[in-house]
């Protein structure tokens, strides 16, 4: 992932994330090198390492772990399509940032149970919209946990459980903290 945080150039992040895989990766860079590291004999004869830029976005994504480039270019394009939520944060409009607003957004309406809480996977489908959604939501509230939960309609410990559900969601919500002088969550 690039260090820097990218921007959506004012456009929301749904331009970029509704797209499907071959519109995403036509707008990509994409280029593909020898990987360097373990892997057996055959690792650096081939060219199966794939990085994408996306150029609108700014945002960098690798694969190198399989000896297919094919493959490589399978994960990259799912990583990248996840760094769209980890990585872009959309500006909630004033008038969106009630509970009312947020419970029926169409990337966290779906992710809630009939308790109202989130519980889900990383690999559900639902899991890295709704991980967009909460960090909107987090850095609209300037990452005061409080009034994210009560936008949200969950529990303090709904939100932190959600968080720890991949360690990069989790590192990217600190990340959000220390911009607004906030210590990390534990």
């Amino acid at each position: 992932m690039s260090s820097s945080h990218p921007t959506t150039g004012g456009l929301p992040r749904a331009t970029w994330s509704r797209l499907t895989e071959d519109q995403l990766l036509a707008q990509c860079e994409v280029d593909t090198y020898r990987a360097s590291g373990p892997g057996g004999q055959k690792r650096n004869k081939t060219s199966s390492a794939v990085r994408l830029r996306h150029p609108p976005t700014g945002l960098i994504v690798i694969a190198e772990e399989s000896r297919s480039q094919y493959e490589n270019k399978a994960k990259a394009l799912k990583r990248m399509w996840q760094a769209l939520f980890l990585h872009l944060r959309d500006n909630l409009a004033e008038e969106a940032r009630t509970p009312e607003a947020i419970g029926i957004h169409p990337d966290f309406a779906p992710a809630r149970g009939r308790d109202g809480r989130l519980q889900m996977s990383a690999k559900n489908p639902l899991f890295w919209p709704t991980v967009g959604v909460v960090l909107d939501v987090l850095l609209a509230c300037e990452s005061r946990v409080g009034d994210a939960v009560a936008l949200l309609g969950i529990s303090t410990g709904n939100l932190i459980d959600f968080l720890q559900t991949d360690p990069k969601v989790w590192q990217e919500a600190n990340r959000i903290r220390t911009t607004f002088a906030q210590k990390p969550l534990r």
